[in-house]
């Protein structure tokens, strides 16, 4: 994939996660995508990706803005870092009670691209700030 292509590619996902089109993200991914949640474990496979983002859906309700990547030349790898702004709308197990809370915060995600699918996703943004913005 050229490096001009997998910045499409990373436009194409978040443009459908901005619409909270999970199906579009969903079909940007190979089946055997490794998926690294903040602060978590590896979740291998479209099963378990489907998984989370319907657990996302359901907790969180987000948009991404300020949007830059960086696409390696061979564009196998890349990488994208944005402002999180998002409500908290159901209690996620382990975290702070959810009573729509509104959070803003940086965030990065690195991406392996194989083919012309994403094949891995790793994303990092602060836990604790997130937090203390939740708790007020």
């Amino acid at each position: 994939m050229s490096q001009n292509d997998a910045r499409r590619l990373l436009d194409q996902y978040y443009a459908a996660f901005n619409a909270g089109d999970v199906a579009a993200m969903e079909a940007l991914v190979t089946d055997d995508i490794a998926h690294d949640v903040n602060q978590g474990d590896r979740r291998t496979g479209k099963a378990k990706f489907v998984e989370f983002n319907a657990h996302m859906t359901r907790c969180y309700k987000e948009n991404l803005t300020d949007i830059v990547t960086m696409v390696a030349e061979d564009g196998s790898r890349a990488a994208a870092e944005f402002t999180v702004n998002g409500a908290y709308l159901a209690t996620d197990e382990g975290l702070p009670e959810a009573d729509g809370q509104t959070y803003q915060l940086p965030a990065g995600t690195f991406f392996e691209i194989s083919g012309s699918k994403i094949s891995r996703i790793t994303t990092y943004y602060n836990l604790e700030d997130w937090i203390g913005q939740v708790k007020g």
